[in-house]
Formats: structure tokens, C-alpha cells, sequence
């Protein structure tokens, strides 16, 4: 949508509530709830039926309904303390390092990554990645930090998940309604749409792109379908993570020369670029090229390249590195070494790894050779990425290779419900958001009545369990089939069961149906008459993934067995939406995968900010995070034979002797005393510890102001 097309598809909004407009058309209002009870309130019925998305939902409501609104006095009064807080938001222009501030079109930092995980109207993310990227970017807007952000617009999303009767998950497209969403097209003073020809292509290869605001944040979204491209270059945007290893690699050439060269495009200058992953890893190329433009050669200009650039890496398994083969680096990116003035080979041996050399360009040891700040995402993952990498540094000792790490961390205001944020804002102190990185200021958790705190994680429990049967009910209406099993889906779950969550990607090493492992256990631990625990479900296995949907069919067989009680669960189409009624409705959060296959893991760290305690294998981020006092670890132990029968008895002893007792063992007033206490350590040690607010600062002091001091010259920079 153009501006005018936003104008016109409010034109029905009153005058006096014309602020919606704006506010629909930024995402601020999805981590504040005052703003999105502003849309809730003028029709509930709508909200919850456009899933919460305000520009569709203002684009369906009446009229007669907005002119209600617009003559409420206590809904105007609410209207214009939330559009006063927005515009005090958008004009600070506090700035935290860097002269310019978020405002300006010069920014410190050029984010790339090929997926954006900010809400589930926006279906441009597969997972994990795409959410840490989401609340990167929400952070970096509450923290003015001047960056800006490029991306895919994937207009056939990524997919929508289906459960046949047998259990096989199908995939379905599941298209962005780009009318009803908070992005807009980019056009130039005209109003036409910018049209840019990505460089060095032949043919001729062009994108557009469409822009949504986060908060003080913009991320560009580029896009391919347009009529300049032929078919197959039109479907290089089409799908995250394209299938074809051609297609894939177009993609990420689109990612990082196209996006480079649409910020050129746009005017906006940036000193730093920060690569999520290996995937817009080309940016660097055009980089290198812009500087040899300027007048250096190719040596300096790589050099100038490697110090101003940061590389963080999410991947500790191999498989999950690009790697392209020569013959398609060739193919395509022979304009760039015959530019540069260097051989073939000299190009290609920036993607070398030397223990494969013959298997192709391989992305990530391109990424780690041009960056001169690389890191993983948490202290164990970088300690595996030294390890992985060794063979590039052959001259260093493992724990001397450069590779840092900064452990991931998850945005506090988005992930935290409301009900818990207002428990919070009375015990905490109403400013405890603003200085949400100080441990002390968690410590004031200990002053939230136990009563209290347990009547609110059981509102969310109610409320979780009430989606999931909401949404088991209405595919049942949809399927009318007696071949359907409501009870697979949740639909007997039970409000005063020990609830155990699981919900992530279902690739093998995460290891979803661990807890399976010893049926006959599993059977007598859910089917106890007194102290039963249920175990729901969810997450999608990658649609070429056939391993992954076998581990998800047969947990959704195993919930259709009637010894389970209806009380194991799957719950179909995992997205932002479910995944936050999860973290925050479940009682214990699972995580069990092979060591060390896993980064990091944030799923655990939103659960733990909203009082829920973690059942973790000893690794990643539970490695920094597990105190004894909130939550329990298992895994650690070294194992000859089977390791998931070892760790799954294990995990069974730890429920029976332990987290069963202690969860229904409640006093006179029916309140769980000793697990209360486990509630509160657990968000004691995450709240400070694993919140976006410390990752960022944490990239602005290990990498991003040393990048800026040490290469801007005669350009002054804040102490920030």
C-alpha cells in the first residue's frame, strides 16, 4: 500500500480518532497493551476474530461502531494518553550512541536477516531466528539505537500447518494480505514505487520493496514480484528458504546486494553492517565494491570492509550451513571477482572450508572470514563455534579463536502477559520496565504475595487451555469428519493438571518425543488418578523434513490413544500467537535437545519471565541460567549406551520425585508454597539475565562502538 491507499482504507475513521491511523501503521501497539486495547475495545468480537491485527480489523469495523468510540468520553480520555505516549516515544531524540539518532537517514548499524519474527499478522519468520531477529529490532527502537533493517517481504509467507487424520503434517501457503497488515510500499517523492536493479546481474534482475515500522525502527522488505522480472526471477521472494539450491542462492544474493543496494538507493548511510546468519552474507561484496568506488584498492577495501562488519552465527550443526557450488558461484558472482581485480580462485577461496574443500562456497566460512567481530549466541555455542571453526585460525589454539558470543535474550514488554506486566508494575515499581536489566530490580519479585502471583499463572493457564479447545472446536466445525480427533487436539484438557509445554521446531536432535520414550512410565504418570500431568505439543517440522514429521505424527497417534487419558496433546499451526499463550499458560517449560545441536534456545527464557520453570538438558543458555532454585537439569551425565533412554528416565525420575510433588503439594488456601518459590527464582534469574535490553547493550560494547570508533574518522561519536 501507498500512503494513499493507508488514507484511503481509514476513510471511514472520524476525525477525532484519526490517530488510529498512524498507530495501526506501526508496530509499537504490539508490545504495548494500552495501544492494543484501543482496537479491542471499539468491537472485541472483531479483534479476536482478525487475530488481533489492527489494520484489518479497522478496515472490517462499522462505522457506527468508530463514531460510538469517538463520542465515549473514557474512550477518548484512554485514546489520548495512548497517542500522547506513542508521539512522546517517536520524537525523543535521545540518542544512544552515535550523532544522527534513529531519526536520521545516517545509522550506526545496517541489520540483514532473512527472517523477522514481530507478530503473527506478519508471516515472514520459520522460527527461532526470526524471532530473536523480531525483538532485536523492538529493543533497538525502546534503546534509540540508530539502526536500520533488511529483510524478505515473501509474499506466500512461510507455511500454514495441516494434521491429516494419520498424523502427517501437510503444508499449506499461507499468503501475507498485504492490504491488511502493518507494512506500506516504498515510493520516492512522486509517490511512485522505487524500483531498483540489484548490480551485476545478467540478466537484469530488479526488486522493489515495502517497509514496516517498529517502533523508531525501519525494516525494508524487498520484493521481486513485480512485472520488470521474468518468472523465475518474480518467484526469488516467493518463500522463506527457497528449496532449490539455485533459487536459494538468487535469494541471497537478492538479501544481501539487493538490500545493499536499496539502502544506496535510499540514501541511508550506515558504518557497521550486522549479519543474522550467513544467509545476507553477499552484502559484504557490494560493500567491498562501493569502497573500491571510493577509491581504494581491493585489499584496503576488504580490509575496511572486515573491521566495520559483525557476524553472529545461530548454527552448530553442520547441515544448517549454505553451502553453494562453485559452478553457481561462478554462474553468478564472476562480475564481483572480475571487479575486485582477483582470480577465480582468490574469490572462491573466501568461502573455503578447509576441511571440505571440494564440497562449494561455504556461506558461514565467508561470513567469518570478512567480519572481523563474529560471535555465537550463548557462552556454549561459542565455545562450539571456536571448535567447528578451528580449521580457519590453523595457528591458534581453540580457546584463542576469535569467534565471541552474546547470549540471546528475549524483549520483556512483548513477551510478558498483562496481566503478569500489571503484577509487576504494583510490585516492581511502575518504572521497572525502564531499568528491566537490573538485577535488583527483580528482586523486588520476592514482595509479590504467593496468592497473588499463583491466581495470576492460573488466569493465564485458563486462558491458554481455553484457546486451545477454541481452536480445537472450530476445526472441527471446518472438518466435519469422523475421522477427526478433537481429543488429539486438546480438546479433554484439564485447568488443574500439571501442565508440561513443548513447543518448538520439530527437527530430530530436538528430540520433541523424548518424553515418550518409556510408554508404559509415561502411561502411569498421566493416568494418576490424584497427581496426573498432561504434555501439549506444538511446533512445525520443516516442509523437506520427513524425520521430523514422523517424531510429529507419532505424538499426535500417541494423543489419539485413549490410555493417554486425552492428556498428551498436539496443537495444530504453531505460531507467534500460540507460542505466547504457551510460555505464558503452561506450568513447566521442556527442553531436551542433543547436546551441543542447539544455540541457544529463547523459548525457555519466555516462559521463565512469566513464572514458569524450566525442565531443561544441561546445555546452552539453561548452562548460565540454572541456579538449582528455579527449575531442574538433567542430561549432564556422561552416557555410553542409549542416550535418549538415559536421559527420558532421567527426566521421568526428576517428575516423580520431584516436580509432581512439589507442584501439587498446596496449603490450607490451595496454594503450591514450595512451588510458588521456584515460580519467583525462576523469574528473578531471567528477567535482567536473558532480556533483549542486555543482549543489545552487550552488541553495542563488544562490537558495534568499536567498529564505530575505530574506523570513523574525524566523525564524533557519544560515550554510549
Amino acid at each position: 500500500m501507498t500512503d494513499s491507499d493507508f488514507q484511503k482504507k481509514f476513510a471511514k475513521l472520524p476525525e477525532r480518532l484519526k490517530g488510529l491511523e498512524t498507530l495501526a501503521g506501526n508496530l509499537w501497539w504490539s508490545w504495548h497493551t494500552e495501544a492494543r486495547m484501543l482496537f479491542k475495545n471499539i468491537d472485541r468480537q472483531l479483534w479476536k476474530e482478525n487475530r488481533h491485527n489492527p489494520v484489518k480489523m479497522l478496515g472490517e469495523v462499522s462505522a457506527e461502531l468508530l463514531e460510538k468510540a469517538a463520542g465515549n468520553p473514557e474512550y477518548l480520555r484512554h485514546y489520548d494518553l495512548v497517542m500522547s505516549k506513542f508521539r512522546r516515544y517517536m520524537e525523543e531524540r535521545k540518542c544512544l550512541f552515535m550523532n544522527g539518532g534513529s531519526h536520521s537517514n545516517i545509522k550506526a548499524v545496517a541489520y540483514f536477516s532473512a527472517e523477522y519474527g514481530l507478530h503473527h499478522s506478519l508471516p515472514l519468520y520459520a522460527g527461532g531466528l526470526g524471532f530473536l531477529a523480531g525483538d532485536f529490532l523492538k529493543e533497538c527502537s525502546d534503546l534509540h539505537l540508530p539502526l536500520v533493517a533488511v529483510g524478505f517481504m515473501y509474499p506466500k509467507g512461510y507455511v500454514r500447518q495441516r494434521i491429516r487424520a494419520d498424523g502427517w503434517q501437510e503444508s499449506m501457503e499461507a499468503p501475507l494480505d498485504r492490504d491488511a497488515a502493518t507494512i506500506s510500499r516504498v515510493t520516492d517523492e512522486k509517490g511512485n514505487q522505487v524500483v531498483v536493479q540489484v548490480p551485476l546481474m545478467d540478466p537484469p534482475l530488479y526488486l522493489t520493496a515495502w517497509r514496516i515500522d517498529i517502533g523508531r525502527i525501519t525494516l525494508y522488505l524487498l520484493d521481486t514480484d513485480i512485472e520488470e522480472n521474468d518468472p523465475w526471477n518474480r518467484g526469488i521472494s516467493s518463500h522463506l528458504y527457497a528449496g532449490d539450491r539455485e533459487q536459494r542462492l538468487r535469494q541471497e544474493i537478492v538479501l544481501g546486494i539487493g538490500g545493499s543496494k536499496l539502502l544506496d538507493t535510499l540514501g541511508i548511510v550506515h558504518f557497521v553492517t550486522h549479519l543474522n546468519e550467513g544467509h545476507p552474507a553477499f552484502a559484504l561484496l557490494e560493500r567491498i565494491l562501493r569502497r573500491m568506488e571510493d577509491g581504494l584498492g581491493y585489499d584496503e577495501a576488504l580490509e575496511k570492509v572486515r573491521q566495520t562488519s559483525v557476524f553472529t552465527t545461530h548454527t552448530p550443526v553442520p547441515a544448517g550451513h549454505d553451502v553453494f557450488s562453485y559452478e553457481l558461484i561462478e554462474k553468478y558472482l564472476a562480475p564481483y571477482w572480475k571487479a575486485f581485480g582477483i582470480t577465480r580462485e582468490e574469490f572462491f577461496n573466501l568461502g573455503l572450508h578447509p576441511e571440505e574443500p571440494q564440497a562449494g562456497f561455504n556461506m558461514t566460512a565467508f561470513a567469518l572470514r570478512l567480519c572481523e567481530y563474529r560471535n555465537g549466541v550463548s557462552k556454549k555455542h561459542g565455545e562450539v563455534a571456536r571448535r567447528m571453526w578451528k580449521s580457519l585460525w590453523p595457528d591458534l589454539a581453540e580457546e584463542e579463536i576469535p569467534i565471541d558470543y552474546v547470549t540471546n535474550g528475549v524483549h520483556v514488554p512483548f513477551w510478558v502477559e498483562p496481566k503478569m506486566a500489571l503484577l509487576f508494575n504494583r510490585y516492581l515499581g511502575p518504572n521497572w520496565l525502564n531499568e528491566q536489566d537490573d538485577p535488583s530490580v527483580w528482586e523486588l519479585v520476592e514482595d509479590i504475595p504467593d496468592d497473588e502471583l499463583w491466581r495470576t499463572h492460573f488466569w493465564m493457564k485458563l486462558k491458554l487451555i481455553h484457546f486451545i479447545r477454541e481452536k480445537t472446536r472450530q476445526r472441527w466445525i471446518q472438518e466435519c469428519s469422523t475421522q477427526y480427533c478433537p481429543i488429539a487436539f486438546g480438546g479433554l484438557l484439564d485447568p488443574t493438571v500439571l501442565t508440561i509445554g513443548f513447543a518448538r521446531r520439530f527437527a530430530t536432535y530436538k528430540r520433541a518425543d523424548l518424553i515418550l520414550q518409556d510408554l508404559e512410565r509415561l502411561k502411569k504418570l498421566v493416568g494418576n488418578r490424584w497427581r496426573p500431568i498432561q504434555v501439549i505439543f506444538a511446533g512445525k517440522a520443516h516442509p523437506a523434513d520427513d524425520p521430523g514429521k514422523s517424531i510429529l505424527q507419532r505424538i499426535y497417534n500417541f494423543a489419539r490413544d485413549p490410555e493417554m487419558a486425552g492428556r498428551i496433546a498436539f496443537v495444530e499451526d504453531y505460531d507467534e500467537q500460540l507460542g505466547q499463550y504457551m510460555v505464558h499458560g503452561v506450568d513447566v517449560w521442556l527442553n531436551n535437545p542433543i547436546p551441543p545441536l542447539e544455540a541457544s534456545g529463547t523459548s525457555g527464557m519466555k516462559a521463565a519471565l512469566n513464572g514458569v520453570p524450566q525442565c531443561s538438558v544441561a546445555d546452552v543458555w539453561w548452562l548460565e541460567g540454572y541456579n538449582g532454585s528455579n527449575g531442574w537439569s538433567f542430561g549432564e551425565r556422561d552416557v555410553s549406551g542409549n542416550r535418549n533412554a538415559a536421559d527420558a528416565a532421567e527426566l521421568y525420575d526428576l517428575l516423580e520425585k520431584e516436580i509432581i510433588p512439589r507442584y501439587y503439594d498446596a496449603s490450607s488456601r490451595g496454594i503450591p508454597t514450595a512451588w510458588v518459590r521456584i515460580m519467583k527464582n525462576t523469574i528473578k534469574s531471567a528477567g535482567a539475565r536473558f532480556s533483549a535490553r542486555r543482549m543489545v547493550k552487550e552488541y553495542i560494547d563488544k562490537f558495534y562502538t568499536r567498529a564505530l570508533n575505530g574506523n570513523l574518522k574525524g566523525t564524533k561519536l557519544n560515550d554510549g
